[in-house]
């Protein structure tokens, strides 16, 4: 299941990428830089589906549904979530 950590990372992965600050995507998306910075940061609470739709498409991005994958995880995909969780430590 995708966390919202990952999809803030992703968000603003898509933002440097396209050369938005984050109030230029907040002004783009209809909400505010506020809500942009804590996406981004993985502490935002509840956005609501409109929200991120928005952001989304102000990036050019989509959500997509898939059947979910009810298997337990590999030992590689517990150790990517691991790597990716201590890429989004700011705290280093």
């Amino acid at each position: 299941m995708l966390k919202l950590h990952s999809i803030g990372a992703q968000i603003a992965s898509r933002r440097k990428a396209l050369g938005f600050s984050q109030s230029a995507l907040a002004d783009k998306a209809g909400v505010s830089r506020a809500t942009i910075e804590a996406l981004e940061n993985g502490r935002s609470g509840e956005l609501g589906f409109s929200k991120v739709a928005n952001i989304l498409s102000a990036l050019g991005l989509e959500l997509k549904l898939q059947e979910a994958n009810l298997q337990r995880p590999t030992l590689d995909e517990l150790l990517e979530e691991d790597r990716d969780d201590k890429g989004l430590d700011r705290r280093r």
